[in-house]
């Protein structure tokens, strides 16, 4: 992820998973930052970091790749991130049905009580069943 394609132009990274739950990381840079914001990580980053947590969530749910788009999701932004800070993005898929995934998660830079945004959202499958 961290060579290839839109995650690794961003530097999405590897932190963590667990069964139907998945997290990775975006460092800030500045190229990241809104030119405004005084070193703010722009919302875009943001929405891709939780688009791929999430998406990665429904495989480690399954167990096994399966093909999916990005139905819907909304980002609830909490607060800004904290210029500097590396900001992580744990996705959770929490219920599955036939061809859709229901996922939920958080971006957060240090307390995850203290979140960045929160984001809820459907994957839909493409080619295939996640059951």
């Amino acid at each position: 992820m961290g060579r290839h394609g839109h995650g690794g132009w961003l530097g999405l990274n590897y932190h963590a998973h667990g069964e139907g739950w998945f997290e990775l990381e975006l460092p800030w840079r500045e190229e990241l930052a809104g030119l405004a914001d005084g070193g703010v990580l722009a919302s875009g980053p943001i929405i891709s970091l939780m688009d791929n947590a999430t998406s990665m969530s429904v495989w480690t749910r399954t167990g096994r790749f399966v093909p999916h788009a990005t139905l819907d999701l909304r980002v609830d932004y909490m607060r800004a991130a904290v210029p500097g800070r590396t900001v992580i993005g744990r996705g959770e898929c929490y219920k599955l049905t036939r061809t859709i995934a229901f996922i939920r998660g958080i971006a957060y830079d240090g307390d995850p009580e203290d979140p960045v945004a929160h984001v809820i959202g459907t994957f839909m499958a493409t080619h295939g069943t996640y059951l």
